[in-house]
Order: C-alpha cells, then sequence, then structure tokens
C-alpha cells in the first residue's frame, strides 16, 4: 500500500471529502505511476479518483465504528502540510496575477 495513505475509519472528526479525496488521488497515482497530471492523464485520473473517493466514503458509511482511532493522521490535517498548501497557493495566484499584469517571469 502506498505509505502516503493514512486509514480514515475512526477518525474524530469524520474523515471529510478532501482527506478521502486526498487518499484515492494517492492511490490512483501509485497503481497507475502516474507522479503528475497532465492533459493527456487528466480526464482518466480525475474520473478514477472520483470513482474510488465514492466508493470509500460508502464504504466508511458501511463500516462498523473502530474501537480505537488510528494511530496517524491524516495528512491534511497536519500543521506543516496545510502550510505547505498554503504556500503553494499563495505562489500560484502570484504567478496568475504576473500573467494577468503581463510581468515577465520564469516557469
Amino acid at each position: 500500500m502506498c505509505r502516503n495513505i493514512t486509514t480514515l475509519r475512526g477518525l474524530e472528526p469524520a474523515a471529510t471529502s478532501d482527506e478521502i479525496t486526498a487518499a484515492a488521488l494517492q492511490f490512483v497515482r501509485k497503481v497507475t505511476g502516474v507522479t503528475k497530471v497532465s492533459d493527456a492523464t487528466r480526464d482518466p485520473v480525475e474520473q478514477a479518483t472520483q470513482e474510488i473517493a465514492d466508493i470509500v466514503t460508502r464504504l466508511l458509511d458501511d463500516l462498523p465504528e473502530r474501537r480505537q482511532p488510528p494511530k496517524t493522521v491524516p495528512p491534511l490535517r497536519r500543521a506543516e502540510v496545510q502550510a505547505r498548501i498554503a504556500q503553494r497557493i499563495k505562489e500560484r495566484e502570484e504567478h496568475e496575477r504576473m500573467h494577468e499584469l503581463g510581468i515577465a517571469h520564469s516557469h
């Protein structure tokens, strides 16, 4: 199993749709070997991710409660991961702003 996929069953509060989708995407990336989504892989990867997320959501709903919570914290609940995500969003917004203003920059 992909080491980046954490146990979502038994979390308090329950796993969010973003956490389930992130785990589904990690699974799809692992089994396909697609490390970066391109125009050629975007549609099939997104479709597979959504289908797997839907299945996992139903599965988590159908399983009985866990006796103990999972030992690991999902990535989207870790402060360092949230900081990296925020930094990427900030950089992407700045990059898009440069394009809008016609400012020369590197890619």
